[in-house]
């Protein structure tokens, strides 16, 4: 279909008398035809581009070289033969938060694999071309589209788009990964709906999107939502339970009064960068629990929430001093053993939608790994703080997160909150 196509773009330009057409077995050449000054033509030489048909590609160089020739900006093959063919064979996978750290690692995970399709839904698109150039995906496995948590009308957007570019299939699964994490904060941020920042993005942007595309998400054959948790929301870890101030929702007196500014915290309580960040947190794994509840057994997606292990030197942690960016990987590393690579927990996260072994739903996933101190104590073993290394077992959650009752709640502050609308359960 490409070598047909390449032929008839070619074979028009040639015959509007813009170019002459020289060919070979494997590829075409058009040049600008050869004429003098009294017929009227330019004496200017424009440089041959090629077009490889084996190859079915245009280098930029010689698309521009085509563009000045015409007159006319030169399409690519790609978009003359449609976006969606790239990945009509493939799962569709969507990550947000794909330009940096865990995200950008999970997206390489997935590119690779040559059975997904990734979409990176990021805020800044111009960042993410870069990532991918750097990473060096392959232009048929992937797509960047714009969304910015921080907006919900931005999230309603990127669904409207998302539901458009892969219509008549299925999105095989969503990666809600992207997070803000703001421990130094004397005073709070504020998304462009004026909820606290942390409780935007982490949560409420996610919250909404996954009300979006669910219906779509059901039609795919192994349907899969995965929302990135982590140990520091779980009070019944050590490094959750130990390191103060502690996650707490209280009875979600700041999400009751609408959750917007002046109210910061969801307990309704003065505002603390750290403790606003582990709610969320807790927010994340409490929604996937209260999703499998309701949505598990009539639409088939699994659940799942997941925490890879410590990623101490991602950009999660670009607002921290100095010292501590520098202090806090050795740490990590030397003393707890909780530190994983960003390849290695990208693989983690990857993990969560590929493999049969993470099909079951309502589950909280973490690794063993090579932590000693920071994990859940079990039976008189330390687990599931993460660390390089070790497999992937069902963690268990602190009591808040398990909280039936708090967690209908939640569900219903956070719908009203966020304008989601949701299947009848």
């Amino acid at each position: 279909a490409r070598r047909f196509t390449s032929l008839l773009v070619a074979g028009a330009l040639a015959s509007a008398g813009a170019f002459s057409l020289v060919s070979n077995r494997s590829s075409f050449v058009l040049r600008q035809p050869v004429c003098s000054r009294t017929a009227g033509c330019a004496s200017r030489t424009v440089p041959t581009a090629s077009l490889n048909v084996g190859q079915h590609k245009v280098a930029r160089g010689e698309r521009t070289q085509l563009d000045a020739a015409t007159g006319f900006t030169f399409p690519s093959l790609d978009s003359l033969l449609g976006t969606p063919k790239k990945m009509a064979t493939k799962k569709l996978c969507v990550v947000t938060g794909a330009s940096s750290g865990l995200g950008k690692a999970t997206v390489k995970a997935l590119a690779d694999n040559d059975d997904y399709f990734v979409v990176c839904a990021v805020r800044d698109p111009e960042k993410m071309k870069r990532v991918a150039e750097e990473l060096e995906l392959r232009p048929t496995s992937y797509k960047i589209m714009e969304l910015d948590l921080a907006n919900l009308q931005s999230v309603r957007s990127f669904a409207k788009a998302l539901k458009a570019f892969a219509s008549n299939r299925s999105i095989d699964s969503l990666i809600c990964n992207a997070a803000v994490y703001q421990p130094a904060k004397d005073v709070p941020n504020w998304t462009d709906d004026g909820f606290e920042m942390q409780l935007g993005v982490n949560h409420l942007g996610h919250f909404l999107l996954v009300s979006l595309l669910m219906d779509t998400i059901k039609k795919a054959k192994d349907p899969r939502v995965v929302i990135v948790g982590s140990i520091t929301g779980n009070s019944n870890s050590i490094g959750g339970g130990l390191v103060l101030p502690r996650a707490d929702l209280g009875q979600l007196q700041g999400l009751e009064k609408g959750g917007v500014k002046p109210v910061s915290m969801v307990d309704g309580k003065p505002f603390n960068g750290a403790k606003a960040y582990k709610d969320s947190k807790v927010l994340n794994m409490m929604t996937v629990n209260e999703l499998h509840k309701r949505y598990h057994e009539s639409t088939g997606i699994t659940f799942s929430s997941m925490y890879p292990g410590c990623i101490a030197e991602t950009a999660l942690f670009r607002e921290k001093r100095q010292w501590f960016r520098t202090i806090f990987p050795l740490f990590m590393k030397y003393v707890t053993g909780g530190y994983v690579g960003e390849k290695e927990a990208g693989e983690r996260l990857a993990m969560c939608v590929t493999e049969d072994r993470t099909r079951k739903s309502g589950v909280y996933w973490s690794w063993n790994g090579d932590a000693k101190q920071v994990g859940v104590l079990k039976d008189g073993i330390v687990v599931g703080a993460g660390g390089s290394g070790g497999d992937i077992f069902e963690n268990e959650q602190s009591e808040m997160v398990k909280d039936a009752k708090r967690a209908e709640k939640m569900f219903e502050l956070s719908s009203q909150v966020t304008g989601a609308v949701w299947p009848k359960a």
